[in-house]
């Protein structure tokens, strides 16, 4: 009865008949955003450099894209120059060299994906069955260098082992065989691009697998020891499960550059005799946009791979998780 008493006379309603604090300390999380951004402003600094640079060479030059409605002018500029609505995309679908292109780029992409990209998984699963840590790091180092070379540099390799006088046609010369083209014949002219890729680019995709199996619990292969499986086994049903989420977000990801083959290596490969079959969308652009000025023309097909690349992308990872995987977002 006196607690209760004590209880009810109080101001407060506090027992020990005290007052409340007048100033409570706010939660973290109840901060101002001024004073967050001031207390990690050090932070935010390093932060900034990387932000105006995707403001400044990605975003505002996407305020250009406007000319794709125009027939742009140089001399009228973005203001003046007449508007057109869809023409230069109706543009796309109604030529038919444009059409010729877009089959060459699709098929190029197709190849890459289809050969060159499995070409990593098979190499990191290679590199991680090796037990010898010094073997190891050499041979992925040395699989690593091509990266780091320029596509003009392995194109000038490409050219010195592969043109009619080449290393290459010498040997067959000697066994008592015609030379071959190989630089000049439609035929051969995606199989290089193929090869090419997979020789400057599969040790370096190498890495993310490799970082995705050094995940793996030892346990788990020695309980799978102990169960009699072989390495065939262990590789199928522990190593492969292992990286499958990497292979669907990376595949996800290279499906979304699918109209994107590499302008350098294109541009450096194509000639007059090749074309027909080399030609694609990036060089189209170039020449069409760049050597004839049809500078909206040019942006429509752009934002068309644009279009095209994110279209794939959310359809790829809203299957990748139907069959339940992660996926990109």
């Amino acid at each position: 009865m006196t607690v209760s008493a004590a209880t009810s006379d109080s101001p407060s309603g506090r027992a020990d008949g005290g007052a409340e604090p007048a100033h409570r300390p706010r939660p973290a999380a109840k901060r101002s955003v001024r004073a967050r951004l001031w207390k990690e402003r050090y932070l935010f600094l390093l932060l900034l450099p990387g932000l105006v640079y995707f403001i400044v060479y990605k975003y505002v030059p996407m305020l250009g894209s406007v000319i794709a409605f125009q027939d742009y002018s140089a001399f009228r500029g973005f203001l003046h120059s007449d508007w057109v609505g869809l023409k230069h995309f109706r543009k796309i679908f109604a030529d038919a060299e444009v059409l010729r292109v877009l089959w060459n780029t699709l098929l190029l992409s197709f190849l890459q994906v289809a050969f060159a990209f499995p070409v990593s998984i098979v190499l990191s699963l290679m590199l991680n069955e090796l037990k010898s840590d010094r073997y190891k790091k050499l041979i992925q180092s040395i699989v690593y260098l091509p990266h780091f070379l320029s596509w003009v540099v392995v194109i000038g390799i490409v050219t010195i082992f592969l043109k009619h006088e080449g290393i290459v046609n010498r040997l067959i010369g000697l066994v008592g065989l015609e030379p071959v083209s190989y630089l000049q014949e439609p035929g051969w002219f995606m199989p290089l691009i193929v090869l090419e890729v997979i020789w400057k680019e599969s040790g370096w995709g190498t890495i993310i697998f490799l970082a995705a199996l050094s995940g793996v619990s030892p346990s788990l292969y020695e309980a799978a020891v102990v169960d009699g499986a072989n390495r065939w086994r262990q590789l199928w049903h522990i190593t492969l499960p292992a990286i499958r989420s990497t292979i669907v977000i990376l595949l996800i990801l290279r499906l979304g550059s699918v109209l994107d083959v590499g302008f350098e290596q294109i541009f450096l490969m194509l000639n007059p005799f090749n074309k027909e079959v080399g030609n694609v969308l990036d060089t189209y652009v170039y020449f069409k946009g760049v050597q004839q000025a049809d500078f909206s023309f040019a942006t429509a097909v752009g934002l068309f791979k644009g279009a095209v690349g994110l279209v794939l992308i959310v359809a790829a990872n809203r299957l990748a998780k139907r069959f339940g995987e992660e996926g990109v977002y």
